[in-house]
């Protein structure tokens, strides 16, 4: 079976899962923790638009997860079916930053693919962060200056409560010689960013706000 799972998803099926575990911690009444299995199979189910009868098999699956020892067991067995966000070159990240003179590349060596929705990465030197994203299978790249502020607060891409940083990014305006600034919080940690990721519908309203 070919991988069919986005990361977002993938984390969102976990999610799904944590809370069936819970149930089954927690309640002891068959009808509700019935009603419970059916709600998370349907969640998850939905994801997917056009989905095979074999992946549809694979995911019926969890619905007979009742410990956190099966969770586990599933999850890795359901890794095998994560797309792996696309490797590029550091050619490649020059074309989308072709005035950036000397573009870094991302460490790439302890990144786990299956577990990216997009890549962010600092320059520390320019106090700037770097966010790599692909929308209909095209690059997609944004730059903004990044100021760490070390508090929680909700992430404009993931939306969930962790440490972030102003992300700042300054487009030309309508009239010659203005500029229009746009700055939004998101996480200082981007893989903890993906890991929090089970939609993408803030990211791409992100992208689109800041491209």
């Amino acid at each position: 079976m070919e991988p069919f799972i986005r990361n977002d998803q993938y984390n969102f099926i976990r999610d799904q899962i944590q809370v069936l575990v819970n149930g089954h911690t927690s309640v002891n009444d068959r009808e509700v923790l019935s009603a419970l299995k059916s709600l998370v199979l349907e969640k998850s189910i939905n994801l997917f638009s056009d989905i095979k009868s074999e992946q549809l098999i694979m995911l019926n699956r969890l619905g007979d997860i009742h410990r956190k020892e099966q969770a586990g067991e599933y999850l890795t067995q359901l890794k095998q079916f994560v797309i792996p966000f696309k490797e590029i070159s550091l050619n490649s990240l020059k074309k989308l930053w072709p005035k950036v003179k000397k573009l870094k590349m991302p460490p790439l060596d302890d990144l786990c693919l299956k577990e990216t929705s997009y890549l962010g990465w600092d320059d520390a030197g320019s106090q700037k962060k770097y966010i790599l994203v692909y929308q209909d299978s095209k690059p997609i790249g944004l730059q903004g200056h990044f100021t760490p502020s070390h508090k929680k607060g909700i992430c404009a891409i993931c939306n969930k409560l962790e440490v972030v940083g102003m992300f700042l990014t300054e487009k030309k305006g309508v009239a010659e010689g203005t500029f229009t600034k746009r700055g939004n919080y998101i996480c200082h940690d981007s893989a903890k960013c993906n890991q929090n990721l089970t939609s993408l519908k803030k990211l791409t309203e992100f992208v689109t706000l800041c491209k």
